[in-house]
């Protein structure tokens, strides 16, 4: 019987524990944007104005800086 011995370097480990993050980053970034597009779709066609209640704030003006 032959026994088999094997070495795993730490950046090895370093490079799968980078790519499986990076995996879950995108896989967490492709569900948030097809959950958003899914929302929007959904708001259009109820008719629902999800920006209704919020307050707009009026435009900033002036000189900034300059001698008045």
């Amino acid at each position: 019987m032959q026994i088999i011995t094997a070495y795993i370097d730490a950046a090895s480990v370093s490079m799968v524990f980078a790519a499986v993050a990076g995996v879950a980053v995108t896989i967490g970034t492709v569900v948030a944007v097809y959950f958003r597009r899914a929302k929007k779709s959904i708001s259009d066609k109820l008719g629902i104005d999800e920006n209704q209640n919020k307050e707009v704030e009026a435009d900033v003006t002036g000189s900034f800086g300059e001698d008045q």
